[in-house]
């Protein structure tokens, strides 16, 4: 193995999908789940993951679909509810990874997401620096690709010049995982943060 392929959520950073649900609900938006949850994106939200809609868009859809009047400022609080800290045993795992293997991350994300974990990481570690833990960073809000789509992970091989046979894939979601395999990437399907450290990277 001489590359890995790291995602975000769920494996660097903490993410808990209950909270941006349960905030929805406090504005009286109860099923936001039929919209967004780990493993499922409607069509809105993966507009948004793929950069193909903006903010502002996004907000004015979303208090179209769920008929409310909530300001923007709301809705980004709720959404970004989910967004935890990162987990520095798991950074510091990616430090001693990046000794031994070109590292790199590929998280599906948004452009509200982006800038909620940048700020995060700014509290936490004094610096908003932290794609310079990777070679390269891919969110899919910028580059347009988005898991579980094989091609996606294609791209960015492509794009790095990377062998699929050599590169291993750690990623918390399922799907994202079965897509990976299909670009022939090696994987790991992180069921809980602390678990990465049983890879002895």
């Amino acid at each position: 193995m001489k590359n890995i392929i790291f995602d975000l959520g769920g494996v660097l950073l903490d993410i808990d999908y209950k909270a941006s649900e349960t905030a929805f609900s406090q504005l009286g938006l109860d099923n936001y789940a039929d919209y967004f949850k780990q493993d499922y994106s409607s069509e809105l939200f993966e507009q948004l993951e793929t950069g193909a809609i903006n903010t502002a868009t996004f907000y004015d859809s979303l208090r179209d679909i769920f008929k409310t009047n909530a300001s923007s400022n709301t809705i980004k609080k709720a959404w970004n509810a989910m967004l935890g800290n990162f987990i520095p045993a798991n950074l510091d795992i990616v430090a001693n990874a990046a000794g031994k293997y070109r590292i790199y991350l590929f998280s599906n994300t948004n452009q509200i997401h982006y800038e909620g974990f940048r700020d995060i990481y700014q509290q936490q570690f004094g610096n908003k620096d932290f794609d310079n833990r990777f070679i390269n960073a891919y969110y899919s809000h910028i580059c347009g690709w988005r898991k579980p789509d094989p091609q996606a992970y294609k791209n960015l091989l492509e794009a790095e010049g990377l062998i699929a046979e050599e590169t291993l894939f750690i990623d918390d979601t399922q799907k994202n995982i079965i897509g990976a395999k299909e670009a022939g990437l090696n994987t790991f399907h992180l069921t809980h943060p602390s678990l990465l450290a049983t890879l002895n990277l």
